[in-house]
């Protein structure tokens, strides 16, 4: 994935700061009333932090809490996947090993948006059934192990050609979907990693259909000579390859934007004012590939310069615990696009208003050194999902008609 002089204005909206600085714009606005969707109330950010803190030291009593990523669902039965697959890649370098982590990070995130309630995935290698995002994850694992994603006689790495080829038919099998076994969005994603495919092409002539996500390590450490990379640095990087796959629909200057949207109090000047930037699958992939850097011996830099994730779970904690409040409660029970104001002003308030409830929790744990990305898996994901569990059998409290590229 390229480093190349990103285009402007709309790398503007590929960093980490802009998104940030338009969320909190959104929530200013919301605070002086200028808002037909959405009322914050502060006084129950205390409650909530106590909440999430009290999930971080159930679900980690030695406070050892991991980041919030993909390879935390790799773990789910009690079953340690990751070293099935460093098994798998036993005798390779270090940098051959984090170019198959990063292949198998950046397909298992792409598929990795709502599967519904009615699916789930039979894993024949240990006999559970598994649903939604762990259900996706275990999936997508067994398709990587099988070499679903690889046009070499190396099944452990992704391919552009492979990629190019993925149809619906061809997901749903891997997936185990279909009628009695329906997944949200099949077309979606598989659509989603034929555009990854295309883009990689792209990015790399040099290796034709060869071309791989894995390149990323190469490119953000300069073939191995840096030993830390930056977060921030990392995100963009991903946004500058990975850009071109998200068809959002929304595009300034002929350059897509990806998960970037209009809303009439994001504020900012010039070309850019008046849109604000999400990118949750991009951080979200970001975060997970903290590890395989990491595994790597390369250190990540400025973690908590990311942003919480603007998805459903951190957005429903906010809802579900009063933090937030519909102006009108008949929202509730309508369906929404992703595009719709509502859905992009939620999003923007859940970045803005963890980050005030991540000290409120660093202080509750008395770990102020706590990073972002351990208080979401502690942390606000979980306690949002376990919320969504009781409330509504896991459904979050807002329905988004989602094609899988989004949410």
């Amino acid at each position: 994935m390229s480093l190349a002089l990103r285009e402007e204005p709309a790398a503007a909206l590929k960093s980490a700061a802009t998104i940030r600085e338009r969320c909190r714009n959104i929530a200013a606005a919301v605070m002086a009333g200028q808002s037909r969707h959405f009322r914050i109330d502060r006084t129950r950010l205390d409650d909530t932090a106590a909440l999430v803190a009290a999930v971080t030291r159930r679900r980690y009593p030695d406070l050892d809490v991991p980041y919030h990523s993909r390879w935390r669902h790799f773990e789910t039965g009690g079953i340690d996947r990751k070293a099935e697959l460093d098994r798998a890649l036993a005798g390779r370098s270090a940098a051959d090993r984090a170019r198959a982590h990063i292949d198998f990070a950046v397909a298992s995130v792409l598929l990795d948006a709502g599967a519904g309630a009615a699916w789930s995935f039979v894993e024949a290698e240990s006999g559970q059934r598994y649903t939604r995002s762990e259900g996706l994850a275990v999936a997508s694992f067994r398709a990587f192990m099988r070499g679903a994603f690889s046009a070499q006689d190396d099944p452990l790495r992704v391919d552009a050609s492979a990629l190019a080829a993925m149809d619906a038919a061809t997901l749903a099998s891997l997936f185990q979907a279909g009628t009695a076994n329906p997944l949200h969005g099949l077309e979606g994603r598989a659509a989603l990693l034929r555009r990854l495919g295309s883009a990689l092409v792209a990015q790399h002539d040099t290796f034709g259909d060869t071309a791989r996500p894995g390149a990323l390590f190469d490119t953000v450490t300069a073939q191995g000579t840096r030993r830390a990379v930056p977060a921030p640095t990392l995100l963009e990087a991903l946004l500058d390859g990975l850009g071109p796959i998200w068809l959002t629909g929304s595009a300034l200057d002929g350059v897509p934007l990806g998960d970037v949207w209009r809303h009439p109090h994001a504020g900012g000047s010039g070309p850019t004012a008046g849109w604000v930037p999400l990118h949750k699958l991009s951080q979200w992939l970001a975060y997970s590939l903290f590890e395989p850097f990491e595994w790597a011996g390369i250190m990540v830099t400025d973690r908590d310069h990311l942003t919480a994730l603007p998805e459903y779970r951190n957005g429903g904690l906010l809802l579900d615990t009063g933090v937030l409040h519909l102006v009108d409660a008949a929202d509730g029970a309508r369906t929404w696009n992703v595009r719709d104001e509502l859905v992009i002003e939620w999003r923007a308030l859940t970045v803005a208003l963890i980050d005030e409830l991540a000290p409120r929790v660093r202080a509750r744990l008395a770990a102020p050194a706590l990073p972002l990305a351990c208080i979401l898996e502690g942390g606000t994901w979980a306690a949002g999902r376990e919320l969504a569990a009781q409330l509504r059998a896991g459904n979050p409290p807002l329905s988004i008609d989602s094609d899988g590229t989004v949410f």
